[in-house]
């Protein structure tokens, strides 16, 4: 028995639409993802045109987050073969191959990628691989260079700490766990050092005072110099997931 049915819907102010109806949810939604559209979950119970209805319903709000996803979306490199992208210790090299396979290689320093010689290196399928790729790369990085980082600032400023792990994470640079365990974001690696700082201390400042509030910020302030604010709105204009 089927248990998807997918239609496309085309509108003038936002453009197409999935209707994806699944019997194995029990609810209507909307979901917009960069580089995926918009689309609109519904049950088996809920008409397609009660579904459609919906959409009309939620039209200035469905607007207001594409805005948003397109700003981010032109953050966000396409990379292709001429694209010159390097890490700390990285280069990406792509090229193509005889192989109907995507190949993704990390080694001497050199993230490469071949694609198939007759595929488009714009397509989604390709540009995940090499994002993939460029991810274990990161976190290769982040393992050998965030660890020591964090040790020396702690025993800069006399702090103390668990356990530190790397994580690739969408929203969050870093956390600090009830037994002061620090996890770091593999993307902090693409981040000025000065900002590779303030993270760690904003974590190490948590294993003393584990809220956001005056005590948090006038400790972190005296560990960045009266900077903590600063480096704070300087960090909102980087995402994890922009690059």
């Amino acid at each position: 028995m089927k248990t998807e049915l997918v239609r496309i819907v085309n509108y003038k102010t936002i453009g197409e639409v999935s209707f994806i109806r699944k019997l194995s949810v029990r609810g209507l939604k909307i979901t917009i993802k960069p580089f995926s559209g918009v689309k609109v979950i519904y049950p088996h119970f809920i008409s397609f045109e009660s579904a459609g209805k919906f959409v009309e319903d939620k039209m200035g709000w469905i607007r207001r987050q594409q805005e948003k996803i397109d700003k981010f979306e032109s953050r966000v490199t396409c990379f292709r073969e001429d694209t010159v992208f390097r890490t700390k210790d990285h280069v990406l090299s792509i090229g193509t191959h005889v192989k109907s396979t995507i190949l993704a290689l990390i080694k001497n320093q050199v993230i490469r990628i071949n694609y198939p010689v007759y595929a488009n290196v714009e397509d989604p399928r390709i540009q995940r691989v090499i994002r993939r790729a460029i991810h274990a790369a990161l976190k290769i990085e982040a393992v050998k260079y965030l660890p020591v980082l964090t040790d020396r600032l702690a025993r800069e400023f006399g702090l103390s700490y668990g356990q530190v792990s790397v994580r690739n994470n969408k929203t969050r640079w870093g956390s600090c766990s009830g037994r002061n365990s620090i996890s770091l974001n593999i993307h902090i690696i693409r981040l000025p050092q000065h900002l590779q700082e303030y993270i760690i201390l904003h974590e190490l400042s948590h294993t003393v005072h584990r809220h956001h509030q005056k005590p948090f910020w006038q400790l972190l302030d005296r560990l960045t110099g009266g900077r903590a604010r600063k480096l704070d709105r300087e960090l909102d204009t980087y995402n994890p997931e922009a690059f």
